[in-house]
Formats: structure tokens, C-alpha cells, sequence
């Protein structure tokens, strides 16, 4: 008999396209590890804000696997900092839809501080227990943004009641687990370390020249790739900034947006980075690409000699997986899960994050050395299809679901998690 469970993903659907501000990495988890548990015997409802008046209440996403819209504000997109005001219409919403359909979920899986908030209230009214994957916490948000970090003050008083009330915590990477224990007294043994993952049908090796041949790029060309959303906490200026001080001539290509088109005026992002590119004087070297389809990246990735991720933090990344499964090493900057997910001097190499001099002696090493970046290339598709699959991300969370939902009290060091 197939279980039923509830995603809660209020400001990052799984229908959304990626690239934009906010639609990333949270948007591929919930729609990658929702399919996944559909083929494992689960159905699942993913709970959404309605931000556009048009969409159909419910859309099924897959077989077993459906996006239910619920009302929560003004239908439109608004950002995500700007969402909290709404989370009390949003349970009010989950609930009557629960009713309606006559859904008897076994468990919740929250997605974010908001999402978890909804969960919680829930939890008070129907009794079904609830996970939380926070995907980024406040504290650690406002030690990189500082006064950049829009979201209301009490984000960092909801996570922490959180981290009290869910019946367990999912954690990206050990770094994510060892801030919640750090900054918001976690208890280790309410913490389960399940990473993210990639998509290998989706993601794998292709013939590079093929690639560009598709891209149009230039068949010999050194190209460097940075992919995903455009928010100055990705580091994208500090990859143009090393630009300036390479030894070699590349190409760097920007791949994200707001709009399928690189328009400043849409991203500011884009806009900021293009003052950066001329006043370092490399603007001949960089190429924004706006945003692009889902289907597309494989050959953005696979066309790239080196792909190039230095955040000032990542609780974990998915993209630094993608271009490692297409069998492209990667430089990555050493937080979060980026120093979890790529083997140094195995798969790519870890820089500090915004140091242009560093990362440009590393990709200078890395043109240089063409027998490491093959090593790299070929360990990078084996590491990833070992450990890293969203298939081992799913039965790992099927196995945390079994324990919670039997109400079983266990302890980190008698259980093993992690896929």
C-alpha cells in the first residue's frame, strides 16, 4: 500500500524555472527527491503559494506526484523576504485542502524556515509529525550579508523554535548540522545528514565538441562555466575579478537570470557584474547567457573545461554535482557543502571564497595541467554516481520518514542516515 506525505515549499516550486532570484537549488530538491519517493511506493502532495491567479489548483508534476497551489497573499510573485506575513493564510489554506481531499498524511516534509512554520501550526491541529530541511539558516545568512539580509528579524526566533518542535532535522552537509548544533543549540541526535544529489539521467557525460557545436561556441576555446542564480552572495564578481589576473585567455560563461535573455534592466545582478567586467577590463571575456531550460545545461556543462562555484556560503549546492556527473571538474569555494561534495585534488580543487588571486593561480594550474583536469573529469562522474544520486537522497529520507512516523526516539550514532 502506497503512503501519502506532504512537501511544504511556500516560495520555491517545483514548477518554477530556474535561474531567476528565487529559483534554485530548493526548487530541483523538492521536485528531484518528490519523483524519487513517488517510485518509492509514496504519493506526494507538494504544497506551494499561489503566485499567479491562472495556475489550476492542483498540477500533477509525475505519476504520484502532484503540485497543490494554495493561497497565501496576493496572487503574484512577490519575494520570498516578503512572504512570512502570509504563512498563518497558507495553513489555513493546507488545511482546508487536506479536508477537501480527504488526504491522511504519514508524514510532512517542510522545506525552509517558513515552510516549517506552516508544518508546525499543522502538526498542533491535525498531528502529523514533520521534518525540516532549513536548505539556509538566518544566523549564518546575516554573518555573510550582514545588513543586506532582508528577511524580518524573527526568522532566526522561528528557527530556533523550529529546531525545537520539528521531530527531526535533515541537514545538507556536516556543516550544515554543525551550525544548527552551534548557533541554535540542535541536538545532534535529532539530526539526520542527508545530502543532495543529481539526476543522472539527466546529467552525464556528453562529447564536449558536440556541446559547443550545439552552443555555438568556439571548438578550442578554454572555457570556464558559472551557473545558477543571480544574488551577489553566489560570487560571481569574484570570478571576474580573477579574470584580470590570469596568465591564459578564457572564456567565462554566466549562465542565469531572470529573463531568457542576459537584460540588465530585468536582473540587477547581471547589471552589477557587467559594471564589474568593465571596470576590471575583461568585459571581452565574459558572456552572460540570461536564463536557460532545464534540458539545456547538460551542454553548458559539458562544453566547459572547468566549472567555477566560489559563494561566500552554500549550505550545500547542486550545481557543483551537475557539472562533476557531466564529467567537468570543478573549482568550488571551500564552505558549506561545496567542501563536502567535491573531493579536493580528486574532482576539482577548494579556494577560499572571494579571493580572485587564488582562484586565478588555480584555474591558471588547472589550463595548464590538462592530464590533472582528465584525472579530475573522470573521478568527478564516479564520485558523484557513488554518492550522490538523488535515487540514495530518497532512500535515505524513506528510512528518517520510518523512524519518525513509528515515533521511534533514536540517536545519530545508532543510526545511519546518510545514502
Amino acid at each position: 500500500m502506497r503512503e501519502r506525505i506532504a512537501f511544504i515549499s511556500e516560495h520555491a516550486s517545483p514548477l518554477a524555472t530556474l535561474g531567476s532570484v528565487d529559483a534554485g537549488g530548493q526548487n530541483v530538491y523538492v521536485a528531484e527527491v518528490a519523483r524519487e519517493l513517488a517510485a518509492r511506493n509514496y504519493d506526494v502532495d507538494v504544497y506551494t503559494r499561489r503566485c499567479d491567479p491562472m495556475s489550476p489548483e492542483v498540477v500533477p508534476l509525475c505519476p504520484h506526484v502532484n503540485v497543490v497551489h494554495v493561497k497565501a497573499g496576493p496572487e503574484a510573485s512577490i519575494p520570498k523576504e516578503e512572504m512570512l506575513q502570509y504563512m498563518d493564510e497558507f495553513t489555513c489554506s493546507m488545511i482546508q485542502y487536506i479536508g477537501r481531499a480527504h488526504c491522511s498524511y504519514s508524514i510532512m516534509h517542510a522545506n525552509f524556515f517558513m515552510s516549517a512554520l506552516v508544518a508546525s501550526n499543522i502538526k498542533r491541529i491535525l498531528n502529523i509529525p514533520y521534518v525540516v530541511t532549513f536548505h539556509a539558516l538566518g544566523i549564518i545568512r546575516q554573518i555573510h550579508q550582514k545588513e543586506k539580509d532582508k528577511f524580518p528579524p524573527e526568522r532566526i526566533d522561528i528557527e530556533k523554535f523550529i529546531v525545537r518542535d520539528a521531530d527531526f532535522i535533515v541537514a545538507e552537509c556536516p556543516q550544515d548540522r554543525d551550525d544548527l548544533v552551534k548557533y541554535y543549540d540542535a541536538l545532534p541526535e535529532r539530526i539526520a545528514v542527508i545530502q543532495c544529489g543529481f539526476n543522472p539521467n539527466e546529467f552525464h557525460p556528453i562529447d564536449k565538441h558536440e556541446a559547443r557545436r550545439r552552443l555555438n561556441l568556439h571548438p578550442s576555446e578554454f572555457i570556464l562555466l558559472q551557473l545558477g542564480r543571480m544574488v551577489p552572495r553566489k560570487g560571481v564578481d569574484n570570478v571576474i575579478r580573477a579574470l584580470s589576473k590570469l596568465r591564459h585567455n578564457v572564456r567565462l560563461l554566466v549562465v542565469g537570470g531572470d529573463e531568457e535573455l542576459p537584460a540588465a534592466m530585468s536582473t540587477p545582478e547581471i547589471k552589477r557584474l557587467s559594471g564589474i567586467a568593465l571596470k576590471e577590463k575583461v568585459s571581452d571575456m565574459v558572456q552572460f547567457t540570461g536564463r536557460k531550460c532545464r534540458h539545456e545545461l547538460k551542454y553548458f556543462y559539458g562544453a566547459a573545461d572547468l566549472f567555477i562555484t566560489t559563494p561566500w556560503y552554500e549550505p550545500f549546492g547542486i550545481t557543483p554535482l551537475e557539472a562533476m556527473a557531466c564529467g567537468t571538474p570543478v573549482i568550488g569555494a571551500n564552505v558549506g557543502g561545496i567542501k563536502y561534495s567535491v573531493a579536493d585534488g580528486v574532482t576539482g580543487i577548494l579556494v577560499p571564497p572571494n579571493d580572485p588571486d587564488v582562484l586565478a593561480n588555480t584555474i591558471d594550474r588547472c589550463i595548464e595541467d590538462p592530464s590533472m583536469r582528465r584525472s579530475m573529469s573522470k573521478r568527478a562522474v564516479d564520485w558523484v554516481n557513488q554518492f550522490f544520486t538523488w535515487g540514495s537522497v530518497a532512500t535515505s529520507l524513506k528510512r528518517l520518514y520510518k523512524i519518525v512516523s513509528r515515533s521511534q526516539v533514536v540517536s545519530a550514532g545508532k543510526h545511519e542516515f546518510a545514502a
